[in-house]
């Protein structure tokens, strides 16, 4: 982990530098207008001979070097939150400062406040304000590639202007077979390879081989990078692979860099799964273990089709349907709907004939706690609830514990604790629950041990022990546990972490 980094993360920012700091965005708009329109003022006068006032041009300079600076303290400000990548940073920094003082020194010329210090000040004018303009482009690039990712600007850069920038070619399109039987799909090249073109390969290829990893055939995965190899084979969770994107997007080892689009949960679940089965690339899903955990995310592959438990375990018949999904439950009220909707949730069809529902807050990131008490008026219809990054807390529990016939909960990023665990003891048909990222504990694990019929729980970042996770499994023998790395074991891998063996040298 870089130096930099660090030290934002020892020094804490405050509230309200981070406040000022996000007002960056905002300010640093301010002296790319006014630099631009005094360099095209100047571009006229001397091209046209036009007369422009010198206190026109003076004033316009004064503000851009005012609101340059102070760009460049809130820029410092936002810097510290971290999460940004430590040399693309320091020359966005150093470069904003440099718009900053040529921005002065142009104005200083021009004022003739110099010129009464240096005669000869006048020749300092249209370098001072060239430069500026120079450095301007350059600083907003930096700022473009801090946000966005550093290709933003040339990743559907057509073909001859590529060639015109030098610019390496597109990296051509990915042509997979669309999967129709999910059991007879190739493992790796109609389900894991998708995944690592769409989020890796973008960094990892033959054009570009960020620490000496590509990730675009077999052959380069097996490889690894320059520090060894990404995987271990039957270890999931103990592959850098997959342990750079279990860490906080903010870490400047987290994978796919931050700015660039992130692994979805069931993306990673596969990937890990991909890994335990022994990393595969020759081999059907039908060749292979697939449990509980995995077995929705694969239907999911090809619209909820039934999957094969494989190959490796005894039974290979299609997994037992959940009896919430074949109950007839009456239909639901059309107004509820509505008032849900008006709430910026999705109601989605489970099945037409059965009238359960998939309620999602996808869009509505700031569904509360009081808006929660809106979904016990669907008390027999909602079946899955996906409630992951939004505002609700454990108040939200008291309602969703109500949702008898609730067989699928996302909790991740929500602020739900152990307390409001204790609601959820009555979910007798809750199969699936997902609280990655929150702040539960061992002892929330004791009040989930009532549920039988769990069958996977995601517990990754969170404040659950080893031994928690085992009490639980002794509890629901069944249980599968994904998410075997805690926070304290993602912290431990970034601190060993070097720049001679860690896979998130790849941003460097």
């Amino acid at each position: 982990m870089n130096k930099f980094i660090l030290v934002q993360a020892a020094a804490q920012p405050s509230d309200w530098v981070l406040f000022f700091g996000h007002f960056h965005p905002l300010i640093v708009h301010l002296p790319i207008g006014f630099l631009l329109i005094a360099g095209l003022l100047e571009l006229d006068r001397l091209t046209r001979r036009n007369s422009v006032s010198p206190h026109t041009i003076t004033l316009i300079l004064f503000w851009s070097a005012v609101s340059a600076t102070l760009a460049c303290v809130f820029g410092f400000m936002l810097s510290q939150g971290g999460g940004y990548e430590e040399d693309t940073l320091s020359s966005h920094q150093w470069q904003g400062i440099g718009v900053a003082v040529f921005a002065w020194l142009a104005w200083a010329v021009k004022s003739e406040n110099l010129g009464r210090i240096f005669p000869f000040s006048q020749l300092l004018y249209l370098p001072a304000l060239g430069i500026s303009l120079l450095l301007l482009l350059s600083t907003g690039h930096l700022g473009g590639n801090l946000t966005h990712g550093a290709d933003y600007l040339t990743q559907y850069m057509p073909g001859p202007i590529r060639t015109l920038a030098g610019v390496p070619p597109k990296l051509p399109e990915l042509k997979v077979e669309p999967i129709t039987d999910v059991n007879q799909a190739m493992v790796y090249q109609q389900i894991i390879n998708p995944i690592l073109h769409s989020r890796c390969v973008q960094c990892h290829n033959a054009n570009k081989s960020k620490a000496g990893l590509r990730l675009d055939t077999p052959g380069m995965i097996k490889k690894g990078s320059e520090d060894g190899p990404v995987f271990v084979a039957g270890k999931g969770t103990a592959s850098d692979l997959i342990k750079v994107c279990l860490l906080p997007e903010d870490d400047d080892h987290h994978m796919p860099p931050k700015g660039k689009t992130q692994l979805q949960e069931g993306q990673i679940a596969l990937l890990t799964w991909w890994i335990d089965q022994g990393a595969p690339f020759d081999k059907k899903v039908s060749d292979v273990q697939v449990n509980d955990a995995i077995r929705p995310v694969l239907a999911s592959l090809t619209g909820g089709g039934p999957v094969n438990t494989g190959a490796n375990v005894a039974t290979t018949g299609p997994s037992p349907e959940s009896p919430v999904l074949t109950m007839k439950v009456a239909a639901a009220d059309p107004k509820v709907i509505d008032e849900l909707k008006k709430a910026g949730l999705l109601v989605l069809p489970l099945s037409k004939e059965q009238n359960q529902l998939e309620v999602s807050a996808v869009n509505a990131r700031t569904f509360n706690d009081t808006q929660a008490q809106l979904l016990p008026k669907l008390s027999t219809q909602i079946v899955w609830l996906k409630l992951g990054d939004t505002e609700v807390s454990d108040a939200t529990l008291t309602q969703v514990a109500k949702l008898k016939n609730l067989q699928k909960l996302h909790l991740e990023q929500t602020n739900v604790t152990d307390a409001g665990l204790k609601q959820l003891k009555g979910l007798d048909n809750l199969e699936y629950l997902n609280l990655y990222g929150t702040s539960i504990t061992d002892a929330g694990l004791v009040d989930l041990a009532t549920l039988k019929n769990l069958k996977a729980i995601y517990l990754w970042q969170t404040k659950v022990t080893e031994q928690g996770i085992v009490n639980l499994k002794k509890a629901i023998p069944k249980l599968e546990v994904i998410g075997g790395i805690t926070e304290k074991a993602a912290a431990e891998f970034a601190k060993a972490a070097s720049p001679e063996a860690k896979l998130g040298e790849a941003k460097k």
